[in-house]
């Protein structure tokens, strides 16, 4: 176990961790502060090895292959444990080498050109519309939603989400507007039914998203006035009064924000608005987490918000609003992973048993990362001029009323 036990014993400061080896042989790491108590059984002896050098990505390898189980406790309780104490780990020294050295190399981890950006995407949102049906709200939106009580459903969370964002937009009758990463449509659906004569282009690369974004606006008599493509969002030419993008950002990749920002700006009309609704995380740049990037989103980075910060400064953007949900992924993926967990053996059947484990350790760390970790999610509103929405913000609450009334008016239920 050594030198893995070292590590171990300066990782461990909250809760208790035991470790039962391949032998057979039982060792406790215990933190002065109470936390979770996980007992970690792994069959595979080279897991000594991988575990102390890239701990991230072997640990979540040797869940999904079955080396790694847990006994009297769950993952759950053992990535609860592995958040709590994310930090003395990234403080130990080899850790804090390796960290140091993916970040010099994460503009190529990053690298997001047109094409490659299609086989980044489809090679997570391209696996089944059937499959994602089986966790999502039924509008299959798959962000962070918006909580305005701790009694919402998914689906009502999802529809407070989109009517916070759509406020934000400050519509005005029959003004363009481009959905920069539609995913399944949702928000541009919402767009079009809630303002008044508004034309509304939806952007993706996955094709499984925009073949099911095209039927369900034909299914509600939308299709003239809000169309889905696929497309890279940078061959686009046409001006737009408003853009919005919403969880499309995170798969940019640093190198990319200044060409995102810059094509913002060209594509935005002069008195245009733009609302970034993205994952963030409030502490300095570092790099997407390996087994993440291997196994779930490749190509993908969630930033600092000072690389955000300064890439907009540097296109001439306006930053007119900011908003920061602090905890509605969290309670998000919660609601995911509970669904998730009431389908298992539909997945198991649909995909595999490994596919099923990939997706627990996926939907319940990326929980932790929002509950006890360092990520959040932004709201960044753009103009190129400072007065291109009003200067105080009462009216984004003034317009969600009146879209509540109106959905009541149109019977725009949760999706």
């Amino acid at each position: 176990m050594f030198p893995l036990s070292h590590m171990l014993k300066s990782f461990v400061k909250v809760g208790t961790l035991k470790v039962i080896d391949a032998e057979g042989r039982t060792h406790v790491f215990g933190g002065r502060a109470a936390g979770p108590d996980v007992t970690m059984r792994l069959t595979d002896p080279t897991l000594y090895r991988s575990l102390f050098l890239n701990p991230e990505l072997a640990a979540g390898e040797a869940y999904m292959d079955g080396r790694m189980s847990f006994e009297n406790s769950t993952l759950r309780d053992f990535l609860t444990l592995f958040s709590k104490n994310r930090l003395s780990l990234g403080s130990y020294p080899l850790q804090r080498v390796l960290r140091a050295a993916s970040r010099g190399v994460k503009r190529f981890q990053q690298a997001n050109p047109i094409g490659k950006a299609q086989k980044n995407v489809a090679h997570h949102y391209d696996i089944g519309n059937d499959f994602y049906r089986l966790f999502l709200d039924r509008g299959m939106q798959y962000s962070c939603a918006y909580f305005t009580s701790d009694d919402n459903t998914l689906e009502q969370a999802q529809q407070n989400k989109l009517r916070l964002i759509a406020s934000k937009l400050d519509l005005k009758p029959g003004q363009k507007v481009l959905d920069i990463g539609c995913g399944w449509g949702d928000m541009a659906l919402y767009l079009g039914r809630m303002a008044e004569g508004v034309q509304v282009v939806g952007v993706t690369l996955s094709k499984e998203q925009c073949r099911l974004a095209n039927e369900k606006a034909k299914a509600l008599g939308l299709a003239d006035r809000v169309r889905f493509e696929l497309r890279d969002y940078r061959e686009l030419t046409e001006r737009f009064d408003r853009i919005v993008s919403v969880g499309m950002f995170e798969h940019v990749g640093v190198a990319h924000y200044g060409e995102f920002f810059a094509k913002v700006n060209e594509l935005l009309t002069d008195d245009g608005v733009m609302l970034l609704h993205s994952i963030g995380h409030m502490s300095p740049p570092g790099t997407a987490s390996p087994w993440m990037r291997k196994y779930i989103f490749p190509g993908a980075y969630s930033p600092a918000l000072s690389e955000v910060f300064t890439a907009v400064e540097q296109n001439s953007l306006w930053v007119t609003d900011c908003e920061f949900l602090r905890l509605h992924y969290a309670k998000t993926l919660a609601h995911w992973e509970q669904r998730f967990q009431a389908n298992r053996a539909k997945v198991a059947e649909m995909y595999d048993e490994r596919f099923c484990r990939m997706w627990e350790f996926y939907l319940i760390s990326a929980e932790m990362m929002f509950r006890t970790g360092s990520q959040l999610v932004f709201h960044m509103q753009l103009s190129k001029k400072r007065d291109a929405v009003p200067i105080v913000r009462d009216y984004i609450t003034d317009t969600q009323r009146a879209f509540i009334a109106r959905e009541k008016e149109r019977g725009i239920e949760p999706a």
